[in-house]
C-alpha cells in the first residue's frame, strides 16, 4: 500500500508517517522503480501500536524501547498514572477556581479574594475603575501565591475603605492643595498601621513598589498620582 493509504487506515497524515521515519520510530520500507514507498501489513501493524501509545501519553522518545519491552512499558504506565493523577488534580483545582470566579461574578484575570476590592460601576469613573483593575492584577502577580489571600486578612472588608476610595478619586485640577495634602495626610494615617503589618505577611520589595508607582504614573489623573506620591513621602520618612 501507498503512503498516503497507509496513514488513512491509521488515522494519522502522510507528514506523520514521514517524521516517524525521520526519527527512527517507523522503519522505512524499499522503494518501487517509480519511486514511491509500498508498506506491508507489518507496517500498519506497527503504526497503530504507535497511535496506541502516544494516545495514553507515551512520549515519542520512550517508544523504541517500549514497543520491544513490556518491563520497560509497564515501568512507563505508573509513570504516565501518576502524572495523570497530578493532571486531574490540577484540573479539579482549576474548576474550583472557575466556579468560585462565577459564584463571585470576579473576572477571569483576578483572583476571587482581591476582586472584592473593585469599587462599585456606579461610584468609578471609567479611567479609575481601568487602574483600580490593573493596579488589582500587578498586585496579585508581585504578592506571589498566597499573596491575593494575604491582602484580603490584611485590608479587612472592602466597605470600610469604600468612602475613602470614592473621595480619592472625587480629586480633580480644581482641588485645592491644602485639601490635597490633608487628604494624603489622612490616607497616610491609615496606611501605616496596614504596612508595618504587611512587612510581616507580605512579600513585597523595592521592585514591587517601583512597578506600583510606574502603573500610577501611567494611569492615575495628575491629582490622584500627586495624593499617592504625598502619602510615599510621607510613609518613607516614618
Amino acid at each position: 500500500m501507498l503512503s498516503s493509504e497507509l496513514a488513512d487506515l491509521a488515522g494519522v497524515t502522510v507528514r506523520t508517517l514521514r517524521h516517524y521515519h525521520q526519527i527512527g520510530l517507523l522503519p522505512e520500507p524499499p522503494r518501487s522503480t517509480g519511486g514511491y514507498r509500498h508498506y506491508d501489513v507489518g507496517h500498519l501493524v506497527r503504526l497503530l501500536r504507535i497511535t496506541r501509545m502516544t494516545a495514553l501519553g507515551l512520549p515519542l522518545s520512550a517508544l523504541p524501547a517500549v514497543l520491544d519491552d513490556p518491563a520497560a512499558a509497564e515501568a512507563l504506565l505508573d509513570e504516565l498514572d501518576h502524572q495523570a493523577a497530578a493532571d486531574i488534580e490540577r484540573l479539579t483545582a482549576r474548576r474550583a477556581v472557575i466556579a468560585a470566579l462565577r459564584h463571585s461574578g470576579a473576572p477571569p484575570d483576578l483572583s476571587p479574594e482581591l476582586s472584592r476590592w473593585r469599587s462599585g460601576p456606579a461610584s468609578t469613573p471609567a479611567d479609575m475603575a481601568r487602574f483600580e483593575h490593573e493596579q488589582l492584577v500587578l498586585a496579585g502577580h508581585l504578592l506571589g501565591e498566597r499573596g491575593p489571600a494575604g491582602f484580603a486578612a490584611l485590608f479587612g472588608d472592602p466597605a470600610e475603605s469604600a468612602l475613602l476610595t470614592e473621595r480619592f478619586y472625587a480629586l480633580g485640577p480644581d482641588t485645592p492643595d491644602d485639601e490635597l495634602k490633608s487628604f494624603a495626610e489622612e490616607l497616610a494615617a491609615r496606611l501605616e498601621p496596614l504596612l508595618a503589618r504587611a512587612a510581616e505577611l507580605l512579600p513585597i520589595d523595592a521592585r514591587a513598589s517601583a512597578l506600583m508607582d510606574e502603573l500610577s504614573k501611567r494611569t492615575l489623573r495628575p491629582a490622584q498620582h500627586d495624593v499617592l506620591r504625598r502619602v510615599q513621602q510621607r510613609l518613607s520618612q516614618d
